[in-house]
């Protein structure tokens, strides 16, 4: 793979500290998912702990790569300037001291934490929203990928606010008279964030990464397939949190069928651009090819539970035992994929780009090592078996505590090769990285680092 895409504008892109900093926070929450998730294993976390693990994994380490990376790449992929590098900080900090205190506030049994801190988060997914908007409204014509961009914005802003109701209804009889009651508020959240703004991102996402970095177009079968999946997921999206909202299952049982239509479209989709890949295989392919039988698998099993009962708060992320195939191995893969370029491209662009031709500079995918990736990999796809064989064949507690404990590996040891590369390749600390002008050893100055064209608004 070239060290740099053809088709993109990296002289739009932000400082390269401000996506960096999004995904070593996000990286810090994952470790912390991880931990959580151990200590629910061994009973060892008190008060709603499993809302605590699942808030760390969705909004913490997904949901703020998110950020991250459209605050990187909508710049770069669009060839338009950010909005303000000013907001795109400021959202990392409110989402980051919101989820701590609102992940303390669950765990400690203390609801009355919740509202400011989940106060906090919707404000900085708001910011978010509002950032990336602004910096897509100087698009004169969306492609696929932007569209689904804008989708995933309006399905945050939906998520954030259905959660900050459920805060507020931790400690206030909110949903009393609404017609409504805390279950079908619950469903519609976690419809509109897993399956609305995150499922949206990676769909949108990958329709540049895979045919960018497969040296492939879509042809043949992919342009009927496509339409299945831009138009039936958000549809689909729509109907099934409503009809959970409202306990409707008519409702809901079309958005079921069209979500699962859409997942099977894409995964086939993305399934084909692997098999007509022109260009050498990489860490990011490799769990790419993971994702894809982890999506289609997760749509097969679930449509026969969705399609009989797809309000059923058991279904709520898909059919008994099917999470782990949808969060870990489609969703999780596709971001870990992501990231095995997205944060080394970032640095060679700012550290190597201005010295190709004077003198012998590393590729992009020369930044990682390689032995850490595939160890990783090896760790992360044997726990991820684990988990769904302990899930679906009822074996015993000890398989799903050994999948655990694999996959908590696979995330050390893929962070370990995420802060080589940082540590070895950036012309920035970690510590400056986070804490920016804050940080005690700081030398540079933001005009020194500033991109082309970078908004300092």
């Amino acid at each position: 793979m070239g060290a740099i895409p053809g088709n993109v504008e990296t002289d739009q892109q932000p400082p390269m500290t401000v996506p960096l900093r999004h995904f070593v926070v996000a990286l810090g929450f994952l470790l912390g998912g991880v931990l959580v998730g151990l200590g629910l294993a061994v009973d060892a976390v008190p008060g709603l702990g499993t809302l605590a693990h699942v808030h760390l994994l969705l909004a913490g380490w997904i949901c703020v790569t998110i950020m991250g990376a459209m605050t990187q790449f909508v710049p770069v992929w669009s060839g338009i300037t950010l909005h303000s590098r000013r907001l795109a900080n400021l959202q990392l900090v409110l989402v980051g001291v919101g989820l701590v205190g609102f992940v303390a506030g669950l765990v400690l049994g203390s609801p009355t934490w919740l509202l400011p801190f989940g106060g906090l988060m919707l404000v900085g997914f708001w910011t978010f929203v509002y950032n990336i908007a602004r910096t897509l409204a100087a698009v004169e014509s969306y492609d696929v990928t932007e569209r689904h961009f804008l989708l995933a914005l309006g399905f945050f802003a939906v998520l954030t606010v259905l959660g900050f109701l459920l805060a507020v209804g931790f400690t206030r009889p909110l949903f009393a008279d609404t017609g409504v009651d805390r279950t079908g508020v619950v469903g519609a959240h976690a419809t509109v964030a897993v399956f609305g703004a995150v499922l949206t991102t990676v769909y949108g996402a990958l329709y540049q990464l895979a045919t960018m970095f497969t040296q492939t177009e879509l042809h043949g079968v992919d342009e009927y397939l496509q339409p299945v999946e831009a138009v039936g997921h958000p549809v689909g999206v729509v109907l099934l949190a409503l009809g959970r909202l409202v306990d409707t299952v008519v409702v809901a049982r079309v958005g079921a069928a069209l979500v699962l239509a859409a997942a099977l479209a894409f995964g086939t989709i993305l399934a084909r651009k692997l098999v007509e890949m022109q260009v050498d295989w990489t860490p990011m392919h490799t769990r790419y090819a993971v994702a894809v039988p982890a999506l289609l698998g997760w749509a097969l099993v679930t449509a026969p539970a969705w399609l009989q009962a797809p309000t059923a708060p058991a279904h709520r992320f898909g059919a008994p035992g099917a999470v782990h195939l949808l969060v870990l191995g489609a969703v999780g893969f596709v971001v870990l994929g992501t990231l095995y370029h997205i944060v080394p491209f970032i640095i060679w662009v700012h550290r190597y780009s201005d010295l190709l031709g004077l003198e012998d500079v590393p590729m992009i995918d020369d930044l990682y090592d390689d032995r850490l990736a595939t160890a990783d990999a090896t760790l992360l796809v044997t726990g991820l078996l684990a988990l769904v064989a302990a899930a679906w064949l009822g074996l015993p507690a000890a398989v799903q505590a050994i999948g655990g404990v694999l996959v908590s590996l696979g995330v050390v040891v893929f962070g370990a090769n995420m802060l080589l590369v940082i540590h070895d390749h950036s012309p920035h600390s970690v510590g400056r990285i986070l804490l920016g002008a804050l940080d005690p050893r700081r030398e540079p100055t933001p005009a020194e680092e500033a991109s082309p064209g970078e908004s300092s608004r």
